[in-house]
């Protein structure tokens, strides 16, 4: 046993991030390539704003959208191919007591990149279905002469193939860097939840745990600043849609960026809970009232969240600020792109609302689970 496809069917948050990621980079570089097919063909002045106005949107959307998704659908590969490492540490152990090789070893996780070839494929066929709709509502005032749809090999190559690809190689790389240590820390399955609790400063036990709880799940913490900022960036991106396109684009963006910033934060609450199981169950085991328990040690998270939501708000300001600074010179409407606060507290009560609505969800779930069910885990 190393990696299987089943193994795969947890990194779904992959093939969705993927897949929209996609879907957004087909509709627009489709539409930038035929677009500019017909540049010849536009002759008024009206019509050669538009166009330019066009192709710096689409140019802008791609960048912004497909930037931000990579980086996002990376680091969860990353996150996911470390946690699997640590939980079968034991059986990669025995495979490098018995002579396998860390590459003959790595290898093998290059099954990885299957979710990302399956998020790819559906984002780029759904894509494609969708043109037809999307070439309409761009020109429906029917100010530029009708754009007939293509199919770019090319772009079928650089959207599905070299993502997928790309990911096979990195999984590899990756698992190769993390096989590397002794095959005793594999074998012993070294977890940082087992580290002694030092208090050399007598802090109460539950302050205490609380801070540990951070210190010794480094990966957890990250985890959920990531996805904090992650839905920060993803809506608030998707609601200034509005201020730089079309209303029907604006809706489409919003639903996207709606699904990434859901899927990537409710990866990383069941992860955190999980993550946490043991802990949680052990201290319902030594008599702690739960509300005690889940303050001291989920809470710990809270401050990290709030941290990451504001690099993420940040983040797509600058961001869009200075892709659209540099592309939309001509246009003096769109270089007056400022903060949006209407949709930083939308984007803040949603992500509040679902955080706090998820968390009891999940924990109400852990309470039915027996401290012998989470320890043999």
């Amino acid at each position: 046993m190393i990696v299987g496809i089943k193994d795969t069917v947890k990194l779904i948050g992959i093939t969705i991030v993927a897949c929209c990621a996609v879907f957004v980079c087909t509709l627009f570089l489709s539409y930038n390539a035929d677009l500019a097919e017909i540049e010849n063909d536009i002759t008024a002045q009206t019509g050669q704003l538009i166009f330019q106005a066009q192709k710096a949107t689409g140019t802008v959307t791609v960048a912004t959208t497909g930037g931000c998704l990579g980086v996002t659908s990376l680091i969860l590969l990353l996150f996911y191919i470390k946690n699997y490492i640590d939980i079968h540490g034991k059986q990669l152990g025995i495979l490098k007591a018995l002579g396998y090789p860390n590459k003959k070893i790595a290898g093998h996780f290059s099954v990885f990149g299957l979710p990302v070839f399956l998020g790819c494929l559906s984002g780029f066929l759904a894509a494609f279905l969708y043109l037809p709709t999307f070439y309409h509502i761009q020109n429906k005032e029917n100010l530029l002469p009708e754009i007939p749809i293509g199919f770019h090999p090319l772009l079928c190559l650089l959207l599905v193939g070299a993502p997928t690809l790309l990911f096979m190689l990195l999984s590899v790389l990756y698992a190769n860097h993390q096989l590397k240590k002794p095959v005793i820390t594999l074998l012993k399955e070294k977890k940082e939840t087992r580290r002694t609790l030092k208090n050399r400063n007598n802090i109460p036990f539950l302050k205490n745990l609380r801070k540990m709880t951070l210190r010794t799940k480094k990966s957890l913490p990250f985890f959920m600043a990531f996805s904090a900022f992650c839905f920060s960036a993803m809506t608030q991106m998707a609601f200034s849609m509005k201020q730089l396109a079309s209303e029907d684009m604006a809706v489409m963006m919003i639903g996207i960026g709606l699904i990434l910033a859901f899927t990537t934060l409710l990866l990383s609450l069941s992860t955190v809970i999980k993550g946490n199981a043991e802990t949680l169950a052990m201290m319902r085991a030594l008599g702690y009232p739960d509300r005690a328990g889940e303050k001291a040690v989920l809470g710990s998270y809270r401050p990290i969240a709030a941290i990451g939501f504001a690099l993420g708000t940040g983040y797509q300001y600058c961001l869009l600020k200075l892709v659209i600074t540099i592309l939309y010179t001509e246009f003096d409407a769109v270089q007056n792109y400022h903060f949006s606060f209407p949709a930083f507290a939308v984007s803040l009560v949603i992500f509040l609302l679902f955080y706090e609505i998820s968390m009891i969800i999940y924990k109400r779930k852990m309470k039915k689970l027996s401290l012998k069910t989470v320890m043999t885990e």
